[in-house]
């Protein structure tokens, strides 16, 4: 399976942050934005990952991440031009996904709870078997957000984009698992009226031929799109508390890779030690020394 990493745009909402920097690349407490989503789809089980970016912001990227080796995965990198819609990621992707399953998520966004891996299996399950999966989170403001109603026995009714009248409170978070057929569903979609390829059009190609779950978020689940000042610093003070209380590090890409299997102690020792005057380091090193579970 394959995943896709969308890390373009302007940024505007964060300028004069974003003069010269992609948000993507600012810092979330100890990590750079970009390391959240990627965490999500190597907890995922997914090691072939594509970032979409633009093409003043790309090599940034290939610099601090290289093409994944030190992660046990393989890193892609493609240019979207201009941002034009989520759902053009599919068709920028296309000679990427091939003939495979594919997960999206947004550089943005930030997933954190409970049970969070076994709904990343259920999706990819689905993607496999012919099937679309979003997920769901409550919010408080669902007009600002693609909201996904619900029947009583929890399948999808309707998914429409930034309702004037939300008929949940369920907004689509910015993660989204598919079969091979959403490259040529991207390629139907027709721009809208903010002159976009919206994906909540994918999405409803799915719900239309029966082949979409939408995925709740329960209570104390987190979900935080980080592309605004406020959020990025309501997201920094949630991952600082976090890491304080538990001693654990959220979104670390290394310690996903070794417990995934995909490196091993003689790929992590050097990285944690040539770091290991900070702090990140010397949690490697804790890693490595099972005292960290």
């Amino acid at each position: 399976m394959k995943g896709i990493i969308l890390a373009g745009g302007t940024g505007t909402r964060l300028y004069p942050m974003t003069s010269i920097l992609n948000k993507h690349l600012l810092p979330i407490y100890d990590k750079p934005m970009i390391y959240y989503p990627m965490s999500v789809l190597m907890l995922a089980g997914i090691k072939d990952i594509l970032i979409i970016s633009t093409p003043e912001d790309t090599p940034n990227f290939q610099q601090m991440l290289g093409d994944g080796e030190r992660y046990g995965i393989h890193l892609s990198y493609e240019v979207q031009p201009s941002p034009d819609g989520l759902a053009q990621a599919f068709i920028v992707g296309e000679k990427f996904i091939g003939d495979e399953p594919v997960a999206m998520i947004l550089g943005d966004n930030l997933f954190y709870g409970s049970g969070l891996s076994e709904r990343l299996k259920r999706a990819v399950d689905n993607a496999k078997r012919g099937k679309a999966t979003v997920f769901g989170s409550l919010v408080k403001d669902p007009e600002r957000f693609g909201v996904i109603e619900f029947d009583e026995k929890w399948s999808v009714v309707s998914i429409e984009e930034k309702p004037k009248k939300a008929r949940s409170n369920f907004a689509a978070t910015g993660l989204y698992f598919y079969d091979n057929r959403v490259v040529s569903f991207a390629k139907k979609v027709k721009p809208s009226w903010r002159n976009e390829l919206e994906i909540t059009d994918v999405n409803n190609m799915y719900l239309a031929n029966g082949d979409l779950e939408a995925i709740p978020f329960s209570r104390g689940f987190t979900w935080m799109d980080m592309g605004t000042p406020e959020s990025m610093a309501e997201a920094s003070e949630f991952i600082r508390s976090v890491e304080r209380q538990h001693g654990l590090k959220i979104a670390c890409l290394e310690e996903i890779a070794y417990r995934n299997g995909w490196i091993g102690r003689e790929a992590l020792e050097p990285y944690a030690k040539k770091w290991e005057n900070n702090d990140y380091g010397r949690y490697l090193l804790r890693i490595l020394d099972s005292k960290v579970r």
